[in-house]
């Protein structure tokens, strides 16, 4: 059973640092894409970013470019999302999910991921 579970987050405060993990289990996460998505209350989820198969290429949402960085960890079978320079507004729970698809342009779209994990809570206080 493929499984993701998403780690570190927590309370920080505005201008702060968090580092997000996405684990797996039953499945080597270097063999899918890996998408990062946020759902703040009240607001539709969002993709903030995706990593390809095989590390070929990433993608950021406009609203995070220059703060995050996502990249792999292949001899943990995780992907870190690296969130700099955080302000309140990047206040959500924060979800990964796994595709076992090329992106194609469709890296940040909810519907190209098939899998997906629990959520971890993001808050940034003013």
């Amino acid at each position: 059973q493929l499984q993701l579970v998403e780690s570190g987050g927590g309370l920080v405060q505005s201008g702060g640092s968090l580092r997000l993990s996405c684990a797996a289990s039953g499945f080597t996460l270097e063999h899918y894409t890996i998408g990062w998505f946020r759902q703040a209350p009240g607001k539709e989820r969002e993709g903030v970013s995706y990593i390809s198969k095989s590390s070929a290429s990433t993608n950021y949402a406009d609203s995070v470019k220059g703060r995050f960085t996502i990249s792999r960890d292949n001899a943990k079978n995780t992907v870190v999302l690296q969130m700099t320079s955080l302000q309140p507004e990047d206040t959500a729970v924060y979800y990964c999910a796994a595709s076992n698809a090329w992106p194609a342009g469709l890296g940040l779209k909810q519907t190209f991921y098939n899998h997906w994990g629990q959520g971890t809570q993001v808050t940034v206080s003013s």
